[in-house]
């Protein structure tokens, strides 16, 4: 049994294909292995959760409810999550919530009974996995085309793809900063600066 209780996803870029400010269900794509990595984690009875940032909502190019319908087409292509956590206030806003803040992770932990040190946050950015990291939780960055090198450099713990991610944790909490499998890592450590603001929306 791992002693990692639960692992909590970002959703844009690292479950599903990031399409900024999404409000459309339809549009909801998940990404390479995102359900094997989800099957695995399930049938070794660790919980699955959603942390995720959505400041389409403040900015007024989303409504609450079009996020919830996005995350109930998440949940339906790869479900059943324990929890959803999400943060629709904007970068000034001077949340405790949104990421690098760790409110959502403390609050999706607690939701889920589940201790931060016991859990493993997933991302495709900096943000992610600082705020894993400010919850007392392990974070492990999976790098995009939106990821900045600088914050797969600060990363503690580097994973190329969200299998390899998932496969690392699942005998106990990451060990090392490149995790890799029997696949190439090649360019995942070498991907451009992303453009715009897709990234942590």
């Amino acid at each position: 049994m791992s002693p990692v209780k639960a692992v909590l996803f970002d959703r844009d870029g690292t479950l599903v294909h990031d399409v900024p400010y999404n409000a459309d269900p339809d549009r909801v794509r998940p990404v390479e292995g995102a359900r094997e990595a989800l099957a695995r984690l399930r049938e070794r009875g660790i919980r699955t959760g959603v942390v995720t940032n959505q400041s389409g909502v403040a900015r007024g190019l989303l409504t609450d409810a079009d996020v919830r319908r996005v995350n109930h087409r998440v949940d339906e292509l790869l479900g059943p999550f324990e929890v959803f956590a999400v943060c629709p206030h904007g970068p000034d806003d001077g949340c405790h919530c949104r990421k690098p803040q760790p409110g959502m992770v403390l609050w999706a932990a607690g939701r889920i009974c589940t201790n931060p040190a016991d859990l493993v946050v997933i991302g495709d950015i900096g943000a992610d996995v600082e705020a894993a990291r400010r919850a007392g939780a392990h974070g492990i960055l999976v790098p995009t085309a939106q990821t900045r090198p600088e914050e797969i450099a600060d990363a503690g713990h580097v994973a190329p793809d969200l299998l390899t991610a998932v496969r690392a944790v699942l005998d106990g909490p990451p060990k090392g900063r490149v995790l890799a499998d029997e696949r190439p890592i090649q360019e995942a450590y070498t991907t451009a600066p992303g453009q715009g603001e897709g990234r942590g929306a």
